[in-house]
């Protein structure tokens, strides 16, 4: 079993930074890929970025320059910092793992950017 923990959304004007943080529970954190997905009201749930266990990094196309994904496998902790912030980023945003081709996700943590 693995429990995501995501912390670090808020309310935040165009243009400003927040850090979003999911801790995850459970042994071997730094062998598997972690991400971040999103998913705006009435909209799909979409990746926003990935980083495999050699840190790796892959990411949306609305994201790239603005976006970055890191990871601390001392703490167990895959962060997202996210700049220039866009309305269009509005969402709830929820950190993903996966394990024996299992799913895991957090509860998801909102981001509002207001213009």
């Amino acid at each position: 079993q693995v429990q995501l923990v995501e912390s670090g959304g808020g309310l935040v004007q165009a243009g400003g930074s927040l850090r979003l943080s999911c801790a995850a529970s459970g042994s071997r954190f730094s062998i598997y890929t972690m991400g971040w997905y999103r998913q705006a009201p009435g909209k799909q749930r979409e990746l926003v970025a990935d980083i495999t266990s050699g840190g790796s990094t892959n990411y949306a196309d609305s994201v790239k320059g603005r976006f970055t994904i890191s990871r601390d496998n001392a703490k167990n902790t895959v962060y997202v910092q996210m700049n220039s912030l866009k309305p269009e980023d509005t969402a709830v945003y929820y950190c993903h793992t996966t394990r024996s081709w299992r799913d895991y996700w957090g509860q998801g943590t909102q981001v509002t950017v207001s213009s």
